[in-house]
């Protein structure tokens, strides 16, 4: 499963043998080049990090071209549940090949991910037996939060980034999330963008290097 999901990849900025490592995950119908462009402005505040985005495993099956992480043909709870088990048992598979690889320990990783990948992102950081140092989600959504009181294994600090604007995944999506993550003792922190729809903007980027080198240290 782990040469499915190569990628892409850039780092450490201060060369060497990598201490640190962060996973960007992307959304439906792209692939891992639609977001390894954060990993040299990322890189200055982790600069002991390699950046990895790998293609997720399956053709997408709603366009002619690009990658998903799982099916959205069918939007039922339960099929969604079930792919996304699928791909967190995949993203699990390249974490622990990688870090093993590299000889990190699990606070040297972190998660990020947007829209399905960041839906990704949550779904497995949550779960992962070895908890990862953070995760940030932007324009995603919390899916599976009935199961996640028993199935929770960590609570590692998230960020979550939405458009406010986002008629992709609308933001409230976000809001229910960080509700629930609250409420289950897993440290938010969340931003709101006015007028941004289903994207990335310098604002949330520049939050995502801040939590980064927060949680992962480092950074000029």
């Amino acid at each position: 499963m782990t040469e499915q999901l190569d990628g892409p990849r850039w780092g450490p900025a201060a060369g060497g043998a990598p201490k640190r490592l962060v996973v960007l995950l992307h959304g439906l119908g792209a692939d891992g080049f639609d977001l390894i462009d954060l990993a040299p402005s990322w890189g200055r505040a982790v600069p002991e990090a390699l950046f990895i985005a790998p293609h997720a495993p399956e053709p997408c099956d709603l366009a002619p071209y690009g990658r998903q992480w799982f099916s959205l043909a069918d939007r039922s709870p339960a099929q969604m549940l079930a792919g996304l088990r699928l791909a967190a048992a995949r993203l699990d598979a390249v974490l622990d090949a990688e870090t093993a690889r590299l000889g990190l320990a699990p606070q040297d990783v972190a998660l990020m991910g947007f829209s399905q990948g960041a839906m990704t992102a949550l779904f497995c950081g949550l779960r992962r037996a070895a908890a990862p140092a953070a995760i940030l989600a932007y324009a995603g959504r919390l899916i599976g939060p009935e199961t996640l009181g028993t199935e929770l294994r960590a609570r590692p600090p998230v960020l979550l980034v939405h458009g406010e604007a986002d008629a992709v995944v609308p933001v409230e999506a976000s809001r229910a999330a960080e509700s629930a993550l609250r409420a289950l003792g897993v440290p938010v922190e969340s931003a709101y963008r006015l007028g941004l729809d289903h994207a990335l903007d310098e604002a949330g980027i520049s939050l995502g290097a801040l939590t980064l080198q927060r949680h992962l240290g480092g950074g000029t």
